[in-house]
This record gives C-alpha cells, sequence and structure tokens, in this order.
C-alpha cells in the first residue's frame, strides 16, 4: 500500500526569500516540501486579505502549513481562512500581547511610518529587525537571505506586525521558540516548544533540530 505524502508549505520571514529553508530535509517517502514566497501587496490590503491570496497557492488539501517571524504571524491569519493538517509557528509571537515594547510604542504617532525608509537606506537596519545576529552576521545573512525592498512592502509588512490584533493563540497551532531569540524575546511563555539556545534565526543555524524533530511534531509523536 502506497503511503500518503504529507505536503509542508514553509513560508519565510519579513522581506526573506524561502532560501533560509535550503538546509530544512524531511523524509521524502513521507513529505514534499514546497518553498512559499512574498508578493507586493495591493495598496491598503489587509493581513487577511493577502492571506487569503496566499492560500490560494496551497495545491494540497490537508496539509501542513510552517511560518517563520512574520510569516509565523501570516500563517496564523491563513489558518482562519482554510483547513490545515497542521500549523506551525517559528520565532514568532502568538498573539498581539507578545509584540515587543518598542513596536507597540512604535504604533503612536504613526512613528512606525518612519522605519520603513530608514531600512531602505541601512542593510544593516533591516537586517537587525530580520535576523537580530551581530553586525557581521547580520549583513552576511542579509545578502544571502533578505531579497525583497521594495519599499511599498516594507511600510506594510512592518505596519501588519505593529497593528496585528490576534488576542490569543489558536491552541491547535504548535508555536517553537529559542530562548535567546531577541526579536521577539516574550514568546517563550506558554504552550510552546522551547529550544534552548535558539536564536531568532535557529531555522537556519539550528536546522538539525527541525530536521529530527518536525516529522515528529507533524505526525503528533512528540
Amino acid at each position: 500500500m502506497t503511503q500518503e505524502i504529507i505536503h509542508v508549505y514553509l513560508m519565510p520571514g519579513m522581506a526573506a526569500n524561502p532560501t533560509i529553508f535550503e538546509y530544512i530535509e524531511l523524509p521524502k517517502s513521507q513529505f514534499k516540501i514546497h518553498w512559499l514566497e512574498w508578493f507586493i501587496p495591493k495598496p491598503k490590503q489587509s493581513l487577511l486579505e493577502y492571506a487569503k491570496e496566499m492560500c490560494q497557492k496551497i495545491e494540497y488539501d490537508n496539509s501542513v502549513l510552517l511560518g517563520v517571524s512574520f510569516g509565523g504571524i501570516l500563517v496564523q491569519e491563513m489558518a482562519k481562512i482554510k483547513a490545515f493538517r497542521k500549523v506551525i509557528v517559528v520565532s514568532s509571537v502568538k498573539s498581539k500581547h507578545e509584540l515587543p515594547k518598542r513596536l507597540k510604542i512604535a504604533k503612536y504617532g504613526k512613528a512606525y511610518k518612519l522605519l520603513p525608509t530608514q531600512l531602505l537606506n541601512n542593510l544593516d537596519l533591516l537586517a537587525k529587525y530580520s535576523f537580530g545576529e551581530t553586525i557581521t552576521k547580520r549583513i552576511e545573512l542579509y545578502k544571502k537571505y533578505l531579497s525583497i525592498t521594495d519599499k511599498q512592502y516594507l511600510d506594510w509588512a512592518i505596519e501588519q506586525v505593529i497593528f496585528w490584533d490576534q488576542e490569543a493563540p489558536n491552541p491547535d497551532t504548535v508555536f517553537i521558540h529559542g530562548d535567546k531569540d531577541m526579536v521577539f524575546p516574550h514568546s517563550c511563555q506558554g504552550k510552546c516548544h522551547i529550544i534552548k539556545g535558539g536564536s531568532h534565526i535557529m531555522i537556519i543555524n539550528r536546522f538539525k533540530w527541525f530536521n529530527e524533530n518536525l516529522p515528529k511534531i507533524i505526525l503528533d509523536k512528540k
């Protein structure tokens, strides 16, 4: 009897291209990986509307959806539209209450509108908000993994994070977080798989953990 193939869709973080998943490997006898990519949003498009468009790229029913960082926020919105076998959120937040204080403060006076222009003109700053590593490491990672510098996208993406209004996490969602994540440092509380020493980029530098544990998490063996 032929074993069912489980389709796994991977959504990268803000401004990142899907090559952040280049080291993620799952047994091909059981899983097939699909990379999702950001597209430029329509003017004033809501995150939920964007999620609806992204859902159209999901070709297979009963698939698994995994998102990293801002991609983790997006997949939580996608799960409100379409049913998935499993939704996995990595290095992200479970609700608006876990957003860092600096982002909550940015709402007032629309100070957040100043941020995207700075990001476009400062590769290190963009890398800092995306990866949160040391300066040298950030630049190296930026050059390799961050490919979207479109101002419309960045303005939109930052605004969606700051104004995300989810009050509480979906109890069926699986959350994976590093205890050394400096971008979203308040997301290790509650129901969550904690990776000791894991940073915001652990999908890249702790890929062995994911390769070993994702199959068990997807199949509910852990």
